[in-house]
């Protein structure tokens, strides 16, 4: 059995915790939390809520353990501080960032002899893997990436991080006259703004400055500077009766030609509908920390993504049931 822990209780967290219990090769050992341990109440009872100040008493009873913080703040601090003691997997999904903190991370797990996962999900992760294989196969061709609609986890908590936020979610929705002209192959030219819009819900604190408050979400570099943003702040009771559900989704097309006058046109569509994006997503994490458990025990270290990991690390069967029933 793999053995995982898990820092951070939020959507993330509890989906690990959920899908790692129908894993028939892992379970979860521990949570560890920078809350009261006693105030984090688990689905599963008998596992351990720990202090995150005591993590490094677990180092040899976790084989992987999975980074469940935001990707504006925790994840850039934690993946390389717990690189350093554990084998990790991190979902940070600041797509611009993403060179940075995979060196930051490198020089941890590489330092420590560990296996270090980063920018594991569906975007960046599952939609990765569409885009290198759909360049791979059409060379000559144009890549697009469509997102939503719906709720993305990353921005809705850079905005709460927010001075003034009480609570935020936020859209992103695809702009349907870009979305289907690329789908009937028409190769359009499109810029960020051309393909997404995104919405987003803010609970003001009592008394907050609502205008600055939607200043610096429209201003936010690498998530909101480049899109047509829409701001709108409600009650809590408003959020909580509209704004509970995180369906998200999305669509990575590669468009391309064939043939010596390149007169044949192919179109490669890849989607995801998806009811909760945090269980999703973690599914992922749980097979990206399977793969990082067998990297390590061959001896590998240092940081890797999920365009580095072979398809059969990532699986709970043989290589020999893959070639049989898969391949």
């Amino acid at each position: 059995m793999i053995r995982l822990g898990i820092i951070g209780y939020g959507n993330l967290g509890r989906g690990v915790e959920m899908n790692a219990a129908k894993a028939s090769d892992m379970e979860l050992v521990a949570v560890f939390t920078r809350r009261d341990p006693a105030t984090v109440k688990l689905h599963d009872a008998s596992i351990p809520v720990v202090s995150v100040n005591e993590v490094a008493d677990w180092t040899d009873k976790i084989d992987v353990m999975i980074l469940c913080g935001g990707s504006a703040t925790d994840l850039p601090k934690q993946t390389p501080e717990y690189a350093k003691l554990f084998n990790v997997v991190d979902s940070f999904d600041t797509h611009a960032r993403i060179p940075e903190h995979f060196a930051n991370v490198d020089a941890s797990a590489s330092a420590a002899g560990k296996v270090a996962v980063i920018s594991c999900g569906w975007d960046p992760g599952m939609f990765s893997l569409a885009r290198v294989y759909g360049n791979a196969v059409l060379p000559n061709g144009k890549d697009y990436t469509f997102w939503g609609k719906g709720v993305s986890q990353g921005h809705s908590d850079a905005v709460r991080r927010i001075a003034g936020v009480k609570d935020a979610r936020q859209y992103t929705i695809p702009v349907d006259a870009a979305l289907e002209a690329v789908r009937s192959g028409k190769n359009p030219e499109l810029t960020t703004r051309d393909k997404h819009t995104r919405e987003v819900f803010v609970v003001a604190e009592e008394g907050a400055d609502k205008a600055a408050i939607e200043n610096e979400i429209k201003t936010m570099p690498n998530y909101f500077d480049e899109y047509n943003t829409t701001v709108h702040f409600i009650s809590e009771e408003e959020m909580k009766a509209n704004h509970s559900s995180l369906a998200h989704g999305g669509f990575v097309f590669r468009t391309g030609t064939t043939g010596w006058e390149n007169e044949n046109q192919h179109v490669i569509e890849y989607s995801l509908k998806l009811d909760s994006n945090p269980e999703f997503t973690t599914s992922v994490l749980l097979a990206v920390a399977r793969a990082a458990y067998k990297m390590n025990q061959r001896g590998e270290k240092g940081c890797r993504t999920i365009l580095d990991i072979a398809p059969a690390d990532l699986s709970q069967y043989s290589r020999e049931e893959l070639r049989a029933h898969m391949l």
